[in-house]
């Protein structure tokens, strides 16, 4: 059966058109650069090092607008990171992501230094140890501090970077492809396949893991395979958000360029529909649009830049909320499997998060917190049970039975619908 999948898929690919460089594709690329450059305008709180990886691997560039977001990170990521590291929290996917976007500035990572126990060394050897620490915990629980996405990324990170991957690091990583450990709830985590996919492939390129390269190249294997397989009809590998990374890892692993039209083809659909409105989504499908991965990153040299992209003064758009309400029901359920179901008429158009906002203020018993991410405000506590990353807790959530795939200030309300939120482990 799953070979018959990879076939159709397979068989998709070869019959879509290549991607094509035609002016419109061209339009389409530079507007994506501006919307990622707008962005950084309106940012708020940590930097974030994806937007800027993205703007460093395009073919455009506005030079002065990247080095004020460099220097931003400097300064208010690193200090992010540091206060982590102060408080013995694991940090290794901020800090890779980090050293990527250091490095696609082509900055001189000896340079970078944190502080602890009135210690002083540099990024690359607290990424060391934080991966070290991160598979001493897989040895013990089977799984990482993180996760293993956060775990390839520091994989890739450092392997970019020219340090050698300590052999029973990489070989964690080879061993979760194998037992399939990439999952999010019951469904493959199409994002940790790509990315373990690029990272393994830097390790392989390196040259440096002469142990079991039988094992790198099945696992290596296996991922493309599972990529593939999740092909949808439509283009799309997983969903319309992992694709970008997906077709990253397929350039990454050798795959040609028409092998991925489809895929491409589809990321530029969404484009022009306004999908990708989230500059974190922007940032993970521009580098593919550009046919290029993460890996790039590596033989970066940041000599003779266009630096002609220039951002046109944009009249900001009042959106008038609508008159139109909706009614929404928001069912709670806890870990222990209680559930309790509240109402409220939101506005159509209206986020989650806005109809989670105008539900705790009617004063009906229900409350909610959340934190920040990199790709937006997530749920982090409702009505007083938390759901935190060191218990393997999330609060999932679902529109009318079917998860979302977008963040609760991203996913709109259009239609009465019943939004529930679950407290689940991963």
């Amino acid at each position: 059966m799953l070979s018959s999948v990879i076939i159709i898929g397979l068989l998709a690919f070869a019959s879509s058109k290549p991607c094509d460089t035609s002016g419109s594709n061209n339009e389409l690329l530079l507007s994506l650069n501006k919307d990622l450059l707008r962005s950084l305008e309106g940012q708020e709180g940590v930097p974030n090092p994806s937007v800027h990886l993205a703007l460093r691997l395009s073919n455009y560039h506005n030079l002065a607008k990247e080095s004020e977001h460099l220097n931003r990170l400097k300064n208010i990521l690193h200090n992010d990171i540091q206060n982590s590291l102060s408080n013995s929290q694991p940090v290794v996917g901020r800090m890779a992501l980090y050293t990527l976007a250091l490095k696609s500035s082509c900055y001189d990572l000896t340079t970078v230094t944190f502080t602890v126990s009135e210690t002083s060394e540099t990024l690359l050897t607290h990424l060391k140890k934080q991966m070290e620490q991160e598979k001493e915990n897989i040895a013990f629980s089977q799984r990482p501090l993180t996760n293993y996405y956060q775990y390839s990324l520091g994989v890739l990170a450092l392997c970019t970077s020219g340090v050698r991957v300590n052999n029973h690091v990489s070989n964690k990583l080879i061993k979760a492809v194998e037992h399939e450990h990439f999952k999010h709830g019951d469904v493959d985590s199409i994002d940790t396949y790509a990315m373990a996919g690029m990272a393994l492939q830097c390790v392989k390129d390196s040259g440096t893991h002469v142990q079991n390269a039988a094992e790198l190249d099945t696992a290596l294997s296996k991922i493309k395979q599972k990529l593939l397989a999740s092909s949808r009809t439509d283009g799309h590998i997983g969903n319309e958000f992992s694709t970008g990374l997906a077709v990253q890892a397929l350039l990454a692993m050798g795959s040609p360029v028409a092998e991925c039209a489809a895929s491409m083809e589809a990321m530029r659909t969404d484009a022009r529909s306004n999908t990708y409105h989230n500059p974190m989504a922007i940032s993970q499908i521009l580098p593919a649009l550009q046919q290029k991965s993460y890996l790039t990153v590596k033989s970066k040299e940041c000599l003779n830049e266009d630096d002609t992209l220039v951002l046109e003064p944009v009249d900001p758009v009042v959106v008038l909320p609508s008159m139109t309400k909706v009614a929404v029901m928001v069912e709670v359920v806890t870990s222990s499997g209680a559930s309790a179901v509240y109402s409220v008429d939101v506005p159509k158009g209206s986020s989650v998060l806005e109809a989670l906002e105008l539900l705790q203020g009617q004063n009906v018993g229900f409350t909610f917190e959340k934190e920040s991410s990199l790709w937006g405000p997530f749920l982090s506590a409702v009505n007083g049970e938390q759901a935190r990353q060191s218990d393997r807790r999330y609060w999932h959530l679902s529109s009318d039975g079917t998860a979302l795939n977008q963040g609760i200030n991203d996913f709109k309300i259009e239609t009465t619908q019943r939004i529930t939120l679950k407290n689940t482990s991963y």
